[in-house]
């Protein structure tokens, strides 16, 4: 298997999961939105799919290799939630490299779509003074 079919395996897995049972759980939308919340709000975008398009080749491999550590420090800590919500992220950046797949693309938008749903749950949360 070559490493653009495994991306797509690991891609369709991470956007199926998210629709059918991440977006159930509240832990995971709250972590997948502040941390969605936090990349957009540094970019001065109002979501993800907005932040995406402004991101640089090198702030797109400094978040890649940001997102490898982290997941994998969460990942051993045994915070799978953690983990599972900067892998969603992960996979969603790197499929901004593939839009030449119209299947890419569309799962692209999707998961996307759920991201940013994920930062409108999160800054409707009331904050903790």
């Amino acid at each position: 298997m070559t490493k653009e079919q495994d991306f797509k395996n690991r891609f369709a897995t991470v956007l199926q999961d998210l629709q059918q049972d991440g977006s159930k759980d509240p832990q995971t939308m709250y972590l997948l939105g502040s941390l969605a919340s936090d990349l957009s709000n540094d970019l001065k975008r109002k979501n993800w799919t907005e932040a995406k398009q402004v991101i640089t080749p090198a702030l797109y491999d400094q978040l890649l290799k940001k997102f490898e550590h982290e997941g994998s420090e969460h990942h051993a800590a045994g915070r799978s939630t953690h983990a599972y919500a900067i892998q969603a992220l992960a996979v969603s950046l790197v499929a901004g490299t593939q839009r030449k797949d119209p299947a890419m693309r569309e799962g692209e938008q999707l998961l996307d779509a759920r991201i940013n749903h994920a930062i409108a749950l999160y800054r409707a949360q009331p904050k903790p003074n």
